[in-house]
This record gives C-alpha cells, structure tokens and sequence, in this order.
C-alpha cells in the first residue's frame, strides 16, 4: 500500500467512521490510570511501565479487530506497509494522529515513530521525585498496544520508546522491531 493511499484512508476512517470521543476526557483519564499505578507500585516506575504495557496489550488484542473492521484492509505485504499501516491508519483512526516513520534498519525489520504530538501527554507532568524523568515512560501502554494487536496479525514485535518530551527530550520516538512472523498452528489434537 502506498503511502499517500494509507494516508488518505486513515482521513477517510477518521472523518466518516470513527465515534469520537472528547481528547481531554481521554486524556485525563489515561493521566489517572497512570497517577494511580505510580501510587500503587509506590513510584517503582519500572513495574508502571511493565503494568502499562501489559495494559496496553490487552487492549491491543482486542483492538485490532477494531481496527480491520473499520479500515478494511487486507493482510500487509511486508514490514515497511505494516509500519504506514500503523502510522497512517492505526494512530490516525484511534488517536487522531500521524507519527513520522523513520530510521529503518538495513534488513528493514526495525524502524522508529517519532510523534510531534502525543495526545496522551497533553497537561502531563512527570513527577518531580528525581526518578520519574529517568524511568517513567509515560506512554508506554502504546507500545503494549502494537504489540498485542500486532500479534493477533502473527508478527511477534518488541516495541519501546528511546526518547520523550515529558523527560526533556527533543522527541517522542518510539522503536519498533519484527522479532518473527508467527506461523498459524493448529491447536493440539485439532484435526
């Protein structure tokens, strides 16, 4: 797929069939979760991160399925058209959002989306503590989220962020690497 035809699709999906939903509420509802979980695990912000992401890959599994009924698009040939998938349609039907894909290894298994805006982080601050802005990957329930949704599409992916705003940096980039197609298996004793 193209991307301009990825992009155009994602517009399309955006403006005609996805029920919106009002961008603060969404995020000052995620900023509680994440308050809550750093109350929680007592500002243990590596276990935060780990409980995002598996928060996130819940969603993800269900997600998906989401996601292929309103884009209607068929199975991705490669990694680089699952990478524009991601970005053009996926970000666009559920965030209203378009991150920039870049830095694609030579093998063409790992690439990088930089966000220039991340509706999840509007009005955040990380706590002040000395650790959070060492630690905390605030938006780390997107990575959970690709991983899971892109497992229900058999690519076993690893996906983190390397840098983020709320933590001074100049970016929000998060890396994506194909780890393996998985293959269909039959359930055990299923003829």
């Amino acid at each position: 797929m193209a991307s301009t035809k990825a992009a155009r699709i994602g517009e399309e999906i955006w403006k005609t069939r996805v029920d919106k939903v009002n961008a603060e509420l969404v995020t000052l509802t995620y900023g509680t979760v994440v308050a809550q979980l750093c109350k929680d695990y007592e500002s243990d912000y590596m276990e935060v991160n780990k409980q995002l992401d598996k928060m996130g890959y819940n969603i993800g599994l269900r997600l998906i399925e989401d996601f292929l009924a309103k884009s209607n698009t068929g199975r991705c040939a490669n990694f680089k058209e699952t990478a524009e998938t991601i970005s053009k349609i996926g970000f666009k039907i559920f965030l209203n959002i378009t991150p920039t894909i870049t830095n694609w290894t030579s093998d063409n298994k790992q690439f990088s989306l930089v966000f220039d805006e991340n509706p999840l982080a509007d009005f955040v601050e990380l706590p002040d503590d000395g650790q959070a802005q060492d630690e905390l990957w605030y938006s780390n329930i997107l990575c959970g989220i690709l991983r899971g949704a892109l497992e229900m599409v058999q690519m076993q992916v690893e996906a983190h962020f390397i840098s983020d705003v709320l933590r001074g940096n100049d970016n929000t980039e998060m890396r994506v690497s194909l780890i393996r197609y998985i293959d269909d298996e039959m359930p055990p004793d299923d003829e």
